[in-house]
C-alpha cells in the first residue's frame, strides 16, 4: 500500500469513471481474461481517470490484476467485502483514501430468490474519503454503489420498493457529505433510468446533479420502449446517437453481450460482423451514473465550487484478441473543474431536481415552502406515494411470512405423524422407509420456510418500519413547513 502523503496543491479538475465490470465468477464469460483488459486499457489512457469506481468485481483476484496494472496512476485504492458472495464494489484513487467504509443497504432482496442473487451479495454503498489537497476542504468523499436490479418495468417491479430505499440511503450518505463542506462523488449501476423514481429520489433529496443531464438536459429519459421516453414521442434513436447524446451504456447494439447468440458464436469463431452506427436502436438505455455535488443547501452553506465540464461513455473498446466487448455495460466518464474564487457558476451542482415529472403523477419537489430542511425536499404528495410503496409491500411480506410460519407448523405435525406411521409398519416393508424420506425431506423443507419466516421476514419488516418511520418524519416537516408560510 503507498504512504498516504496528501499532495501540496489541489486539482483543477478531476476525471471520474465508473464501470460495471461483469465479472461474476464462474457465470461470466471470460471473466478474468476481460477484467484484466480493463485494467490494462486504464492503464494506458491518455488521460487516465483519478478516481474510479468499479461494480461487479467480485474476486480479489480480478481486483488484484486491475490493481497491478493501474498502480502508477491510481496508487491508492480498496476492494469491499460484504454478504455471503462479497460486495462486487471497488474504488481506485489517485490520491490517498483517509477513510473507508461499507454500509449494507436494510432492504436488498429476498433469499428465496436465488436464482437472482441480489440478497447474497451483501449489495450496499462502498464509501471512501479521498483526500486531494491539503486544505479542510479538500476532501471528496465518494461512494459507489450497485443498485438493486429491475426484475419487471415499474412501476408493477415487486422489487421497487428495495431500490426506492437504497436510493433513500444513498442519498442521505452523499447529503451528509455535502453538509460537511465536502465535494460528493456518487457512482455505479444505479440500475434505473433517468425519469425512474428512484433517480428523482436521490436528486431531490441529496444536493448532487446527474452529471449527463447537466450536459445533455434534453437526453432520453429511458430506452426507446420505454413508456416515459415514448410520451416524448421522439424518433427511435440510431446507435450512435445513444452513445454520443443519451449516454446508453446497456443493452445497446455496440455491445458484443447484447448480440444474438448465433452471432456472438460467429464472433467467437473470428468472424465479426461490423456494427452500423446508424442502426435504429430501441433498446439501448442509460443504467450507470455519476453523481456529483457540493456547498450543501444555499444560503446556509458555501457556494458550490466544482461544475461539470465533460461527460462521454467510456470502456467501449473490445478485448484485442477476444474481440468482445470488455462487459456487458459501457462505462460513464465525467471532467469536474473547479470554479476559480469570485466566479459565479451559471448551473449550480446543488441546485433543486429539474427532472421533468410525468404528466400523471404529482409534483416531485416541493413549490410552496421555503424550509431548508435537507431531508423534507419533496412534496406531500410524493412521500405519500413512498409510504403507500411501504405498505402494499409491508403487507405482502407478513402475509408472506404467516404462510412460510404455517408451513413450518405444518412440517412438524406431519413429521410426527410419519414418525408414528414408521413405529406401525416397522422395518418390514417400503414403507417405512418411504415414510422415513417423506418425514425427513418434509421437515428440512418446513425447517427453511421458518427460518425465512421467522428470521429473515422479520428483519425486513423491521428494516421497513424504520424507512417508514424516515419518510412520515421527513413529511411531517414539510407540512410544518408549509402550515408556516
Amino acid at each position: 500500500m503507498a504512504a498516504s502523503l496528501p499532495p501540496t496543491e489541489p486539482p483543477t479538475h478531476i476525471r471520474i469513471l465508473t464501470l460495471n465490470c461483469w465479472g461474476l465468477k464462474f457465470i461470466s464469460k471470460f471473466r478474468h481474461e476481460r477484467l484484466s483488459e480493463i485494467g490494462r486499457q486504464l492503464a494506458l489512457a491518455d488521460t487516465p481517470p483519478e478516481i474510479v469506481g468499479l461494480q461487479e468485481c467480485w474476486t480479489q483476484q480480478d481486483y488484484q490484476s486491475i490493481r497491478d496494472q493501474t498502480q502508477h496512476i491510481l496508487p491508492y485504492g480498496k476492494f469491499y467485502f460484504g454478504g455471503i458472495f462479497g460486495a462486487g464494489l471497488a474504488i481506485l484513487s489517485k490520491w490517498p483514501i483517509e477513510e473507508s467504509g461499507m454500509y449494507g443497504y436494510p432492504l436488498n432482496g429476498r433469499p428465496t430468490a436465488f436464482f437472482r442473487g441480489d440478497w447474497y451479495v451483501g449489495k450496499g454503498v462502498a464509501c471512501a474519503r479521498v483526500r486531494f489537497g491539503p486544505g479542510a476542504a479538500d476532501v471528496a468523499e465518494v461512494f459507489c454503489t450497485h443498485l438493486h436490479a429491475p426484475y419487471e418495468r415499474e412501476p408493477n417491479d415487486s422489487y421497487l420498493c428495495h431500490r426506492t430505499a437504497q436510493a433513500w440511503e444513498i442519498s442521505k450518505l452523499m447529503r451528509g457529505a455535502a453538509e460537511r463542506g465536502h465535494l460528493v462523488i456518487g457512482l455505479g449501476d444505479f440500475n434505473m433510468i433517468p425519469s425512474s423514481f428512484a433517480h428523482k429520489l436521490i436528486t431531490s433529496q441529496s444536493p448532487v446533479r446527474d452529471v449527463w443531464r447537466e450536459l445533455h438536459p434534453d437526453s432520453s429519459v429511458g430506452g426507446w420502449l420505454e413508456a416515459s421516453e415514448q410520451a416524448r414521442k421522439t424518433p427511435v434513436p440510431s446507435a450512435e446517437y445513444n452513445l454520443t447524446e443519451n449516454c446508453a451504456t446497456c443493452d445497446g447494439p455496440f455491445n458484443t453481450w447484447r448480440w444474438p447468440k448465433e452471432r456472438q458464436k460467429q464472433l467467437f469463431k473470428g468472424h465479426e460482423t461490423p456494427v452500423d452506427k446508424d442502426e435504429p436502436d430501441k433498446y439501448g438505455r442509460r443504467l450507470d451514473y455519476i453523481f456529483v455535488g457540493d456547498g450543501g443547501y444555499a444560503p446556509d452553506f458555501p457556494a458550490p465550487r466544482w461544475t461539470v465540464e465533460s461527460a462521454q461513455v467510456s470502456m467501449t473498446q473490445r478485448h484485442p484478441t477476444l474481440r468482445c466487448s470488455l462487459s456487458d455495460h459501457f462505462g460513464v466518464e465525467a471532467v469536474i473543474t473547479r470554479i476559480p474564487a469570485g466566479r459565479a457558476l451559471p448551473t449550480p451542482l446543488s441546485s433543486q431536481n429539474d427532472m421533468p415529472n410525468s404528466s400523471d403523477s404529482p409534483p416531485l419537489t416541493k413549490t410552496t415552502s421555503t424550509s431548508l430542511t435537507p431531508n423534507a425536499s419533496l412534496s406531500t404528495e410524493t412521500y405519500d406515494i413512498i409510504l403507500g410503496m411501504i405498505h402494499k409491500y409491508t403487507l405482502r411480506e407478513r402475509s408472506q411470512r404467516r404462510w412460510r410460519l404455517a408451513h413450518f407448523i405444518i412440517s412438524i405435525f406431519v413429521s410426527i405423524g410419519c414418525m408414528v406411521g414408521v413405529w406401525w409398519v416397522g422395518n418390514r416393508t417400503y414403507i417405512g422407509f418411504i415414510l422415513v424420506l417423506v418425514s425427513t425431506l418434509n421437515f428440512g423443507a418446513g425447517i427453511l420456510d421458518g427460518l425465512i419466516g421467522g428470521l429473515f421476514m422479520s428483519g425486513e419488516i423491521r428494516a421497513l418500519k424504520e424507512f417508514e418511520w424516515e419518510v412520515r418524519n421527513a413529511r411531517s416537516l414539510v407540512v410544518a413547513a408549509e402550515k408556516g408560510v
